[in-house]
């Protein structure tokens, strides 16, 4: 995946994080965010925004930022 493949990723993970769960708890909305990620975004998808996280931290919301960071124990654990 190129660079650019990468902030689109970073950019639809702010937008489903954004929008997903208004009116949720914080809790609920990153629960929320990781079902919809882990369903709907392939293997590849996810492993190449978790494995880069750390170089473009400041670029995600903090719900965005907490569900990637499940996501990303969930990727390891399995």
């Amino acid at each position: 995946m190129s660079e650019n493949e990468l902030s689109h990723l970073i950019k639809m993970a702010n937008q489903i994080a954004s929008n997903i769960g208004i009116g949720s708890t914080e809790e609920d909305c990153v629960k929320k965010v990781v079902t919809h990620i882990t369903a709907f975004w392939a293997l590849p998808m996810r492993q190449k925004i978790c494995a880069n996280m750390e170089e473009f931290a400041e670029d995600l919301n903090p719900i965005a930022t907490k569900a990637l960071l499940e996501i990303q124990a969930n990727l390891k654990a399995a």
